[in-house]
């Protein structure tokens, strides 16, 4: 079986990553706001937390 003989450097290593490159996130509207937000995830709009178009929770006033 193959056995390296020396380290590879992290240089070397990311030099073979490299065609893995960071995408763009795939964005959403809301149904309910017209809020452009990430798929699968909650976002705040004027203190309520919506997912899925529907109000999960409403931020605290002290």
């Amino acid at each position: 079986m193959a056995h390296p003989k020396r380290r590879q450097s992290s240089t070397r290593r990311d030099k073979r990553r490299t065609h893995y490159k960071a995408e763009m996130p795939q964005i959403s509207i809301c149904p309910t706001t017209g809020e452009a937000h990430i798929y699968h995830r909650a976002h705040w709009h004027e203190g309520k937390l919506y997912y899925k178009g529907k109000v999960v929770m409403e931020k605290a006033v002290a």
